[in-house]
């Protein structure tokens, strides 16, 4: 069964996601910055889990959606997830700082669209 409001709370949680996780690494300078700091590694780590889960629920709850928005990168998503998750001792930094610092702010203003554009439609 399809929920339209449940497609647009996952969409919420990764937009919510992908503000917390690049306010989390917004005081760091560079990448150095993040390889000390276990703190905001933890939290921005736990900010890409819960990117990944909402795009797999989504995946699960509603593929038509998934399929009519090709232009978002739902597999990286869950696979980010899945990486940080099942590979959690060997999470490299460089790949977490890349993602948040160059492809988070990207995606976020997609999502940013998509939910604009449901809440349009929906009137």
């Amino acid at each position: 069964m399809k929920h339209p409001e449940r497609v647009e709370d996952y969409l919420e949680h990764i937009a919510e996601a992908i503000e917390r996780a690049t306010a989390y690494l917004s005081p760091l300078r560079q990448l150095e910055d993040l390889q000390v700091n276990q703190l905001v590694q933890d939290a921005v780590v736990r900010n890409i889990e819960i990117i990944g889960e909402a795009a797999g629920n989504i995946q699960k709850m509603d593929p038509d959606f998934i399929a009519a928005h090709p232009e978002l990168p739902w597999r990286q998503m869950r696979a980010m997830r899945n990486l940080v998750i099942h590979e959690y001792f060997f999470v490299d930094v460089n790949i977490v700082w890349t993602t948040v610092k160059n492809h988070l702010p990207q995606l976020k203003v997609q999502i940013d669209d998509l939910l604009s554009s449901r809440r349009h439609d929906r009137g």
